[in-house]
């Protein structure tokens, strides 16, 4: 899996360069960053923030399919700032982070919120194969605090935030990852969702779109054994 790489102000253009293939050793995932968010999960707001991890096989390109397990009463799209790092970062300040940071994209942080329920923690509901689109590309040089984010489920919105409004800024949110962990070039963090998440139903078309960087553009498909 490959993502094209564009400078700011050139997301039209043909990319300057190509990432290297898309293989972080971790996908971090950033829960209830948007308070709005954490009001409708009826979930407190968290004091710092609230950690987990996405499996790196649960990556899929743009234009793949979200495979929606069977069974389930709630498999949740969750539109997102990911943050892609382009160098080793450990017990970073938030004054430096972003010095840290390759570029940003979208992505869709898919939840099974039977699961999520169920396990009170999160690997199941929110790592398994497809959960995880990402793209349509990588863009350098982007304010991270001024985005907008627009969730569409077969062409209608529903999620429309602005990541000024994320309770931890990116920089926060490396400099608060890399107190407890290595942070490695080619890492991904998922920074959390506005409100409005909902249900996808098999042959349903969701898109992520965020300013400055794209649309991603999936579908949804049965879990066919």
């Amino acid at each position: 899996m490959r993502l094209d790489v564009y400078r700011t102000g050139e997301l039209d253009a043909d990319p300057p360069l190509r990432w290297h293939d898309v293989a972080p050793s971790k996908i971090l995932g950033i829960g209830r960053n948007y308070r709005a968010h954490a009001a409708e999960m009826n979930s407190s707001v968290p004091s710092e923030p609230l950690m987990f991890l996405k499996a790196p096989s649960a990556l899929l390109p743009p234009g793949g399919d979200i495979v929606r397990p069977s069974g389930y009463r709630r498999v949740d799209y969750e539109g997102e700032l990911g943050v892609v790092l382009g160098r080793s970062a450990r017990r970073v300040t938030e004054s430096r982070a972003l010095e840290y940071v390759f570029g940003y994209t979208c992505i869709n942080d898919v939840t099974v919120r039977d699961l999520q329920k169920k396990d009170n923690q999160w690997t199941r509901a929110k790592g398994m194969d497809t959960f995880c689109p990402i793209g349509p590309c990588i863009v350098t040089g982007l304010d991270p605090g001024a985005l907008r984010i627009v969730t569409r489920v077969n062409g209608e919105i529903q999620q429309d935030g602005r990541t000024a409004d994320m309770i931890f800024s990116v920089a926060e949110l490396i400099a608060h990852a890399s107190r407890f962990m290595t942070l490695q070039a080619g890492d991904i963090i998922a920074t959390g969702t506005p409100s409005g998440v909902g249900n996808l139903s098999v042959g349903d078309s969701v898109t992520v779109e965020i300013e400055g960087i794209g649309v991603l553009e999936n579908r949804v498909v049965d879990d066919v054994e």
